[in-house]
């Protein structure tokens, strides 16, 4: 299926540059073996075979670019046309990967590549629903009142119960109804994305969240109900659960 000409391109990045400190000191996270497969791979497969994803930039640490080309070759990653270098935090990263957005008019994609187990159907929904929210540029010099989404997240509810405290002293308990736990992919509106990252870097603010910097600068963020399934791989234990997942999954599909 051909994408639509009437909308807008969508560009995928792919922060993968982190150290992986929970999995030792030669560990190398992104190309650890989940499934038989190298950790990345599971989510640019998927990012490969949505239509309207028109190209898919990795960020990767200096080290791993030659190794990473390889292996996206290997796998049949075609929609890869330039890789990014890591910076020092993610975000630094993530504004590497926007520098090499071509298209000014695209809606940008960004996805941990420590989440191997989303789902393409989130993707298409997640999708769906930010080219079918009215949009008008926001961030602009002198303009409060905002008339649309700048992007979609996706997150889940809560499922337990969740406690402020401070030196190990609860200061209060939280409404859960009202908490989500959020994920990637999130997906902006290159405009909004760009800028919030342009005036997070002119203050050297740092957040470990994309649609925080856009809500920080005036932007407006809808919820997409995402899956417990995708979960982030922050510690050893976690390769286990998604090992298991992979195998739920692959039993379901059979």
């Amino acid at each position: 299926m051909k994408p639509d000409k009437n909308r807008r391109k969508v560009i995928a990045i792919i922060p993968a540059a982190g150290l992986g400190k929970r999995f030792g000191p030669d560990s190398n996270k992104p190309f650890l073996l989940i499934g038989g497969k190298p950790l990345i791979v599971w989510s640019l497969q998927q990012l490969q075979t949505v239509t309207d994803i028109m190209e898919i930039i990795p960020v990767l640490q200096l080290k791993d670019m030659e190794h990473g080309k390889e292996t996206f070759e290997e796998y049949g990653i075609t929609k890869i046309k330039k890789i990014a270098p890591g910076g020092r935090e993610r975000q630094d990263s993530v504004s590497h990967g926007l520098k090499l957005v071509e298209d000014k008019d695209c809606i940008v994609l960004i996805h941990d590549a420590a989440r191997p187990l989303i789902q393409k159907d989130l993707i298409v929904n997640a999708l769906k629903e930010l080219s079918t929210i009215p949009f008008t540029p926001a961030l602009k010099a002198g303009e409060d009142a905002f008339s649309g989404y700048d992007g979609v997240i996706l997150g889940v509810p809560l499922k337990d119960t969740i406690k402020e405290a401070f030196d190990q002293v609860v200061h209060k308990t939280l409404k859960r109804d009202k908490l989500w736990a959020i994920q990637t992919p999130q997906l902006f509106h290159f405009g909004s994305i760009s800028k919030a990252y342009e005036k997070a870097s002119e203050e050297r603010y740092y957040t470990t969240d994309d649609s925080a910097l856009v809500e920080r600068y005036g932007g407006k963020i809808k919820i997409f109900t995402g899956s417990y399934r995708n979960i982030k791989i922050t510690t050893p234990e976690d390769l286990v659960i998604a090992e298991a997942l992979l195998e739920i999954n692959e039993e379901l599909s059979t």
